[in-house]
């Protein structure tokens, strides 16, 4: 059996594009801080957060048929192939976001106004956004990363303990349900037991991003909107965020196998 399907393929396309959408959501609260219309930037985060978990429901049954289309006498060393791939489009996808950071903070900043005076109305900022004018314009944005981006940003400023959550939370909900899948397969008499434990794993990591992560990046914006703190530090930040996200993706690499042995452990004390 072909390690690279097209099924595969298709999976590894949505992976990516979540990935790339959740590494730009950083984009959405910068150009809200940017034009100092935050509560405007954060309805747009919530539809850009919105797409991506539509995605992520979207590609899931997928994902699981990969399983269910693996060689009998092979299943474990198909199944872990094809789920490493995965892994990689995750991280792939979060270099593309990087990429794309620059040119989505100019075009978001734009969208933010306009949804302002769309009144909040998102079906009309789409309509907006979707004529010839506005994507001719939208071209005119795009600038790939430089280095000076980074020529302010200090050892001494880097939140490590912040720094590091963030890529530990990022590698549990890249494997979350991929290791519950692959925890099928290593137990199948319990079988449902694993894949059901997926939804409280990526349940527990969106918690801990929202405790531990969000306030902070939400407090250094307020910050910056009402000229307590400055465009730069947030910027540094949000930069550090995602370069800990892109490492969090490679990190669950190395959480993949035994996040799954984990749960295959756990669901006997379940049954």
């Amino acid at each position: 059996m072909e390690l690279f399907s097209e099924k595969l393929l298709l999976i590894a396309l949505f992976v990516l594009i979540i990935h790339s959408i959740e590494t730009l959501a950083y984009a959405v609260r910068l150009s809200g801080a940017r034009v100092r219309l935050l509560a405007s930037a954060l309805s747009l985060f919530n539809v850009m957060v919105m797409v991506s978990r539509l995605a992520n429901m979207m590609q899931q049954p997928f994902t699981g048929s990969l399983v269910d289309s693996a060689p009998q006498n092979n299943a474990l060393a198909f199944v872990e192939s094809q789920y490493r791939v995965i892994i990689g489009s995750s991280t792939l996808g979060t270099v593309i976001g990087i990429l794309l950071l620059p040119t989505f903070i100019s075009i978001f900043s734009r969208a933010i106004i306009h949804l302002s005076e769309e009144r909040g109305s998102i079906p009309g900022l789409v309509k907006k956004g979707m004529t010839v004018t506005y994507i001719k314009r939208g071209f005119t944005h795009f600038h790939l990363p430089k280095l000076s981006y980074l020529k302010n940003v200090r050892l001494a400023d880097i939140p490590v303990k912040l720094f590091l959550i963030n890529m530990v939370i990022t590698a549990i909900y890249t494997i979350g349900v991929l290791s519950a899948l692959y925890a099928a397969v290593l137990v199948p008499e319990r079988a449902t037991t694993a894949i059901m434990a997926s939804g409280l794993i990526n349940g527990l990591a969106t918690i801990l991003l929202i405790i531990f992560v969000d306030p902070k990046i939400s407090v250094l914006a307020d910050d910056v909107i009402n000229q307590r703190g400055s465009y730069l530090k947030l910027k540094n930040v949000a930069l550090l965020m995602i370069t800990s996200r892109l490492l969090g993706t490679v990190l669950a690499q190395v959480f993949f196998l035994p996040g799954a042995k984990y749960i295959a452990w756990f669901t006997r004390f379940i049954v």
